[in-house]
């Protein structure tokens, strides 16, 4: 491929959002020999050049995999049991109407510029995060309702939202909501993508960017404020992360077996058997979050008849997509959230494969096979489309074997592939049959951002639905106990009604050279490196 080619590769890359690509359960990585030594440059190959490297403007995952590791947060999620836990925060406490949050903040922890990590700070970096408006994809949607930051004292500051907000304590563990000193908002949201200004207290600092070949981080010299998820306390054991920017598959998984590069992410499916052995470790966690599915409009041609729907829900068949397309790092669809995701509902019973199942409901609702197969009623073809971007490698092979699994209920699935840019002016006009996603986000609330008729609303349903009711439930309280009844109703919810077909969880697969170890995932299965080493 010529130097232009991968340019254009690169720079279509960068506008993958982070909300189409993602994935979350524990690594497999095997204990390595002897125990961690400080030292080196990790060399990490990934598949696109970040669009911007500021923690709050970030939007993919290349961004979220550098950016995480120059700012802390608040607090850190436990990617095993989706708890949340202390960081730059020791303790908390929210209201009992969730529109309140105090956080006790820990002593000692300053930013790279010497200045402390104080409630002043916070309270500066959420009114400044809050500020830029849409130019914060994801942070700005887990501020909704915020109401601004009080400094009860200088180690304790209070977030206050005009409405619940239950979601906001795990959001205040991710890279979106991430602390920056006071001083670099005296740069611009422009100057801070391309790492100008940009100052965090996080184990990194930025060092240097060479737009669409490689980014470089080094250690923060005297850092003594990891997370308590954190597997050593200090400073991190690598010098120096280097990031290379390699957007083909084949030239990332080469450049790994040559020993150009230490680690690769986005190891494709085709590519995993080369890495499951011969010294090589691969690190494996699927996504938390919307899983990827079928999501329907329910106002749109055949896909209003809601037994329409639930025969396509019973006529894709998951166990085949994920055995023939994909690979045993990829977990079929139990839920429309991901089985890492904290409160999710094993509703696999409810997604067997069942075409005889879903040739009865067709058969029973007046649809009948035509010359072709494909089933008609009342001169209307049996027929949806769904609309598509290639965010994941494999997304228009999966697509074309449903297509022939819907083809033996009668069901004609039309695929259409557009840009990411396209596909979002198609999904925001409602112009669509079926929607083609994954969201990343280890939270049943994201439900909220694609089903609320007060949100997303992308199966255009009518305000006041049961559905609703469910997901505003689940907004409303931080006490799982009292969450998860309202998470549980409304992941059964959408299955029950085909609002969306779950078809299989997105899983981040991360290929290490013997050299190379502890190149982790955090609860978002974004990759956290403060405990990677080099042998």
């Amino acid at each position: 491929m010529s130097p232009l080619s991968r340019a254009r590769n690169a720079a279509a890359l960068l506008t993958l959002p982070v909300l189409l690509t993602a994935c979350s359960a524990a690594g497999t990585e095997q204990a390595a020999s002897g125990p961690p030594k400080a030292g080196g440059t990790l060399r990490l190959g990934i598949s696109s050049a970040p669009d911007c490297i500021d923690p709050q403007q970030t939007s993919t995952n290349a961004s979220i995999n550098v950016s995480r590791q120059l700012a802390d947060s608040l607090t850190d999620q436990d990617p095993k049991s989706g708890e949340i836990k202390p960081w730059l925060a020791e303790k908390w406490e929210s209201n009992a109407d969730s529109t309140a949050f105090t956080f006790h903040l820990r002593s000692g922890a300053t930013f790279s510029d010497g200045t402390p990590v104080d409630a002043a700070a916070v309270k500066t970096s959420f009114d400044g995060l809050k500020a830029l408006g849409t130019k914060a994809p994801l942070g700005y949607g887990y501020l909704a309702g915020y109401r601004g930051t009080t400094v009860v004292d200088p180690r304790t500051a209070r977030i206050e939202f005009s409405a619940p907000s239950a979601q906001f304590l795990q959001a205040s563990s991710t890279v979106s909501l991430a602390v920056l000193a006071p001083a670099a908002f005296q740069k611009t949201p422009e100057q801070r993508c391309q790492g100008t200004g940009l100052i965090g207290s996080g184990p990194f600092v930025f060092e240097s960017l060479k737009q669409n070949q490689e980014i470089v981080l080094a250690k923060r010299k005297g850092y003594t404020w990891g997370s308590s998820l954190f597997k050593h306390q200090g400073e991190a054991y690598l010098d120096k992360i280097d990031y290379k920017i390699v957007p083909e598959p084949g030239v990332r998984t080469g450049s790994l077996a040559s020993g150009q590069l230490d680690a690769i992410t986005d190891v494709q499916p085709v590519d995993e058997p080369q890495f499951t052995g011969n010294g090589f470790t691969e690190n494996i966690r699927p996504n938390p979050g919307v899983v990827f599915n079928l999501h329907a409009n329910t106002t749109r041609g055949v896909l209003t008849d809601e037994k329409v729907r639930q025969a396509v829900l019973k006529g894709v068949d998951r166990t085949e997509v994920v055995n023939t397309v994909l690979t045993p790092s990829y977990k079929p669809a139990t839920s429309i959230l991901g089985s890492a995701t904290p409160l999710h509902s094993d509703l696999s019973a409810q997604l067997a494969y069942d075409q005889k199942g879903a040739a009865a409901l067709l058969d029973g609702d007046g649809w009948v096979p035509g010359a072709d197969g494909i089933r008609t009623k009342n001169g209307q073809r049996l027929s949806a489309a769904v609309v598509f971007s290639p965010v994941f490698n494999q997304n228009r092979s999966v697509l074309e074997l449903i297509q022939q699994q819907l083809r033996k209920i009668g069901f004609d699935l039309k695929i259409e592939q557009h840009t990411n840019a396209e596909t979002t002016q198609i999904q925001l006009a409602g112009n669509y049959d079926f929607l083609w996603y994954n969201v990343t986000r280890a939270d049943p609330d994201i439900l909220r951002g694609q089903f609320s008729t007060k949100s997303g609303n992308r199966s255009r349903l009518t305000p006041g639905n049961p559905l609703d009711v469910a997901l505003d439930a689940q907004s409303s309280t931080v006490d799982n106990a009292k969450r998860k009844p309202a998470a549980d109703e409304a992941q059964k919810l959408i299955v029950d009604h085909a609002y969306a077909v779950p078809v299989f969880e997105l899983t981040q697969v991360v290929a290490q050279s013997a050299k190379a170890h502890a190149v982790d995932f955090e609860a978002s299965s974004r990759l956290q490196l403060f405990d990677a080493w080099l042998s």
